[in-house]
């Protein structure tokens, strides 16, 4: 596995054919407020590209952009509706088809409330993954090594947690459930950024 690191854009080529993991890191939590700062991609072959935008980016990136708005290749992610809100608003570009593995989770792990990509991962796959990095500065002159490699492990393992996902939403006869949410999900990442991101607009009140 090499984790590769680039500036603003992806280089060409670099990933192969196929459904590709997608990840990102802010400056916070608050779409428009906390800028994009890294994008992290895989194509589940061994190797993660970390893309930096500096402060003032245009977040052009041609190369990126031409991968993420590819009606061809199912993006997945973890809590899809933060990436994909954030990927939209800096980027201008509606990163779908969608699976998240979040999700899936929650329509099929009814027997615990323990959703996160460390537990997740840990339970489907054996993988242990460290969150120590997961506050830190993503906005800095220079990434830490620490950073990088927690940056390239939130796609690592996607592709291989999907694959069991998708065995245990089958299994439950969940799947068509699970695809009605991730289609909607890109709508729902739009809603937050119009400013229903803490509005239920399908309930009665």
């Amino acid at each position: 596995m090499t984790v590769h690191f680039h500036e603003e854009d992806l280089p060409a080529d670099v990933l192969a054919p196929g459904d590709v993991a997608v990840d990102t890191e802010t400056m916070g939590l608050v779409t428009p407020r906390d800028r994009l700062c890294v994008l992290q991609i895989s194509d589940g072959k061994g190797d993660e590209h970390l893309v930096r935008f500096a402060p003032g980016s245009s977040y052009s990136a041609p190369n990126l952009k031409a991968v993420l708005a590819d009606p061809a290749r199912v993006k997945l992610y973890h809590f899809g509706r933060f990436d994909i809100a954030a990927i939209q608003y800096y980027m201008g570009v509606l990163a779908a088809p969608v699976f998240c593995t979040k999700i899936a989770s929650k329509l099929v792990r009814t027997y615990t409330d323990r959703h996160g990509l460390k537990n997740l991962a840990s339970e489907l796959i054996g993988a242990d993954i460290s969150k120590q990095q997961q506050s830190s500065d993503w906005g800095a002159p220079e990434l830490s090594e620490a950073q990088r490699e927690y940056a390239a492990s939130d796609v690592r393992y996607l592709h291989a947690m999907r694959d069991v996902l998708v065995e245990r939403l089958e299994r439950e006869g969940r799947m068509d459930l699970a695809q009605a949410c991730f289609d909607f999900l890109p709508a729902r990442a739009l809603l937050d950024i119009a400013g229903w991101a803490d509005k239920d607009i399908f309930s009665h009140e």
